[in-house]
This record gives structure tokens, sequence and C-alpha cells, in this order.
């Protein structure tokens, strides 16, 4: 019995920690597996500060320009929020800044906040 409950707590530890190391362990494995298993391909490189200013996420008020002139180090801004800016230039033909303006708005309403950053909450206490 000891046996057993010893050869199931292993095998759970060795599927915890395959599953969390994933990303380290999938670009090993051989192109027949990952053919096999589609969503182990879900990596994809994140875009570089130049590769956004090629696609216009870039203004006077948001200059990423300057962070590829002084050497930041980081490799690009958000892929996820870039992608949504992205569509909300497209679906509401605005520019970047517009754009920026009308995602954050959506995040503070999502969180019951207004525009003007007011809590939503009747309860809450604005005022002293």
């Amino acid at each position: 019995m000891l046996f057993y409950l010893s050869l199931v707590a292993f095998l759970s530890l060795l599927v915890m920690l395959t599953y969390r190391y994933r990303a380290f362990i999938t670009p090993h494995l051989p192109e027949r597996v990952k053919t096999m298993f589609p969503k182990l391909n879900h990596y994809t490189p994140v875009a570089t500060f130049s590769d956004q200013i090629s696609r216009g996420l870039t203004s006077d008020q948001f200059d990423i320009e300057a962070n590829v002139r002084d050497g930041d180090s980081r490799l690009g801004l958000d892929e996820s929020g870039t992608q949504e800016v992205l569509e909300i230039m497209r679906r509401e033909r605005v520019n970047f800044d517009q754009a920026r303006l009308i995602r954050q708005n959506r995040i503070l309403a999502r969180n019951g906040i207004d525009p003007s950053g007011m809590p939503l909450d009747s309860k809450a206490i604005t005022h002293l």
C-alpha cells in the first residue's frame, strides 16, 4: 500500500513540475509530438519597441522612440495591451492616444471607476 501511495505522489509531483515548467520543456520536444498537441505551441515572441513603432504605437505624449534612443533594456510593450489598442484604432478609426484613452476608460469601468477617477460605488467615501 505504501508503495502505491509513493508512486502516486511521485507521479503527481512529476505532472505538476512538467506543467509548471512547460515553457522550458516544449522547445525540446520532437516536432512529431508538437504536431500531435497543437496547444503546446502557444508561445509567440514579444514584439520589440522598433516593431511597435512601425505599427504606429507611438505619439508625442507616449514616445516609444525615446525608449529606443535611450537604450531601454525592456523588450517592448505588453503584447495583449498593444493588440487591444491596435484593434480599437482599427475598429473605431482613432489615433494611438485616443485608443489608449478608450482602453484605459474600459479598464476603469470594469473596476467600478468612472473616467474622472471617482468610484461608482454608492457606498464609497470620497470626502470627509
